[in-house]
């Protein structure tokens, strides 16, 4: 066993937010490594699909002393384009990097120096003043335990697992979730000539474009200036439980130039549409009659949530936009489906896209609750020098998005 070495601060996770991190602690003078698990950067990324493309423009990868440089920066980068982007980050910010080192235990230590912490990693133990965590927020892909339930005839992955439709067995395909993935994998599988049943869970829609604006655009204007203008983004505070921290992402796309989703128009284009998944057995899957429950919350969502602020926030700023031009709605009447035979309809995998849970079961310290999430303020827990920067709900919704990034970690950086 090598013996304990010292550094001043340690961040754990070298995808965007651990180099963002880098980035502010070199500006700051402060010694520190970027440790990761993986042998390659570019994070999470890396497992996304082969066909994945940002949700969010090229331009909300821009970070401080790095830019988004491409051609198109109102466009959706490809995956390895986004891998690509992230690398090249790093060596423009000479992140201090260790990559294939995965820590497994962080506690505080006892002493005389200024080392509060002890992070044992696979590349031996370190002893820190400051720990700053940025593992991200897609660590354990969440498969429901009614999953056990389904055939061994049937193929079961997370979305997680997921890379082609070329890489799946002949048939159908049950999409279990309709958030952002499971309504860009219906379309991806749809198109490539799979019998898509898509399974809808209470996931909201969002246009691509309001008011000549990119949705991620009102989210970075809101999540910067709406505190001072009376309309921030939705805080954890304002949840209706801290449950709802995992509720997914409203529906989506960067595929085809960047789009509106309407599950209606998907119905009519022949994906089918289901409830939520209440149970399997075999391959009997059964559904709950809440699918025009869902239809209406997707449809409804934007305007009760988040329309008002959205022309509040403007106006109070004194910018001036268009009015938003109302498309025609799209009307067709999508009747519940009880049960499905998945055998009998040809259905040969079950994709979940149930999001993902924290792990952070290797954090030996008072600073996570009930679901596995740091309590925490403004990204700064209790323990005096443990932060945490790209985590669902540090601050807001924003958080672990691109657009919430840059003002968390700084948040952060203004305490050193």
């Amino acid at each position: 066993m090598s013996a304990t070495r010292s550094i001043e601060t340690v961040v754990v996770g070298a995808g965007q937010a651990g180099l963002l991190m880098s980035d502010l602690l070199r500006h700051a003078g402060r010694e520190h490594i970027v440790v990761d698990r993986r042998s390659s950067l570019g994070g999470g990324w890396q497992d996304r699909w082969d066909g994945f493309r940002l949700v969010g423009p090229n331009w909300t990868t821009t970070m401080p002393s790095f830019a988004y440089d491409g051609p198109e920066p109102d466009g959706y980068m490809p995956r390895d384009e986004v891998i690509d982007h992230w690398r090249r980050y790093a060596r423009a910010v000479q992140a201090p990097l260790e990559l294939e080192t995965e820590v497994s235990r962080l506690v505080t230590r006892d002493g005389a120096d200024a080392a509060r912490f002890e992070v044992t990693t696979s590349g031996g133990t370190i002893a820190a003043r400051d720990v700053i965590v940025a593992a991200g927020p897609f660590q354990r892909p969440n498969v429901p335990p009614l999953a056990d339930g389904l055939a061994s005839s049937i193929l079961s992955l997370h979305s997680h697992d997921y890379r082609s439709p070329w890489t799946l067995p002949p048939g159908g395909v049950l999409l279990v979730g309709s958030g952002q993935t499971g309504v860009q994998l219906a379309e991806e599988l749809h198109e490539a000539g799979r019998a898509v049943t898509m399974s809808l869970g209470h996931c909201g829609t969002v246009p691509r474009r309001y008011r000549t604006k990119d949705i991620f655009w009102w989210l970075r204007e809101m999540g910067t200036r709406g505190v001072a203008v009376g309309t921030p983004l939705p805080t954890p505070d304002k949840l209706p439980s801290p449950a709802a921290r995992f509720a997914c992402n409203p529906q989506l796309s960067g595929h085809h130039g960047g789009h509106d989703v309407n599950l209606r128009r998907m119905a009519a284009d022949g994906i089918r549409l289901v409830g939520r998944l209440e149970g399997v057995d075999g391959t009997r899957a059964r559904f709950r009659a809440d699918l025009n429950e869902n239809l209406r919350f997707a449809e409804t969502f934007f305007e009760t949530r988040f329309r008002a602020d959205c022309d509040t926030f403007i106006e109070r700023v004194g910018e001036a936009l268009p009015a938003q031009e109302e498309d025609d709605a799209f009307s067709l009447e999508v009747p519940e489906v009880p049960e499905l035979d998945l055998a009998a309809e040809g259905i040969g995998t079950v994709i979940w896209t149930s999001g993902y849970r924290p792990a952070f079961g290797w954090i030996e310290l008072p600073v996570l609750d009930e679901f596995g999430l740091p309590i925490q303020k403004d990204g700064r827990t209790a323990v005096e020098g443990l932060s945490f920067i790209g985590t669902p709900w540090l601050v807001d919704m924003g958080s672990a998005n691109l657009i919430g990034l840059v003002r968390d970690a700084e948040v952060i950086a203004a305490t050193w």
